[in-house]
């Protein structure tokens, strides 16, 4: 098999979760009067993948570094809950998917959010025994590609492949020295990689 394992990244490769989190984002900011609005889901989307620092630099541009934190951990203490009780939207056919990866090699996640943020999508949609391990900024505070890297060497993968749906991811996995493989159904458009027109597709590429 050309790989031994497969690392995800979240959103935009194993979720949509915009629309959860435009919905709990407003109820975390509604009572802040220097917020002029909460955040829309096509905000959202644009700004998937990036740190915390980057991500509230781009939505809130007036306000100071020192608000952004204040305010992004406000809004993950009401997303993680509400992302346990509701989950996101999982691309279509991912838990089958996931199952049928899972019974082949190991499946890992890797993502720029905070510590809560994968245990509250594993939680939501009851997908913890398809994973061996995960990793984030939040827990390490280093950047994806040194994640990607704690979790090769944790795991002792020899052929491992990153799937993600951005150039930042792409920049990761290469930094890591790790093959990259786009999710073309999720929010970024990536050059010069090999495509999945959906998760489906890896099925298909363990089969070659």
């Amino acid at each position: 098999m050309k790989y031994d394992s497969i690392l995800f990244d979240l959103d935009g490769t194993l979720w949509d979760a915009t629309e959860a989190l435009e919905i709990s984002w407003a109820m975390a900011l509604k009572d802040a009067p220097d917020v002029e609005a909460p955040p829309t889901r096509e905000q959202l989307e644009k700004v998937m993948g990036m740190t915390a620092e980057d991500l509230m630099a781009a939505l809130y541009p007036k306000l100071s570094p020192k608000r952004h934190m204040e305010l992004f951990e406000r809004c993950c203490q009401v997303e993680t809950d509400y992302l346990r009780e509701h989950g996101g939207r999982l691309y279509p056919r991912m838990e089958e998917t996931l199952k049928q990866l899972s019974q082949r090699l190991p499946l890992f996640i890797v993502s720029n959010c905070n510590t809560e943020y994968i245990p509250s999508f594993l939680d939501g949609h009851k997908l913890h025994r398809f994973f061996r391990d995960w990793e984030c900024i939040g827990r390490t505070g280093k950047p994806k590609g040194e994640n990607i890297r704690l979790i090769v060497e944790r795991n002792g993968l020899q052929r491992p492949v990153y799937v993600g749906d951005t150039v930042l991811d792409q920049e990761a996995a290469a930094q890591a020295g790790v093959p990259f493989l786009h999710a073309a159904y999720g929010f970024g458009k990536v050059a010069g990689a090999p495509e999945l027109a959906s998760p489906q597709d890896l099925l298909k590429l363990l089969e070659e």
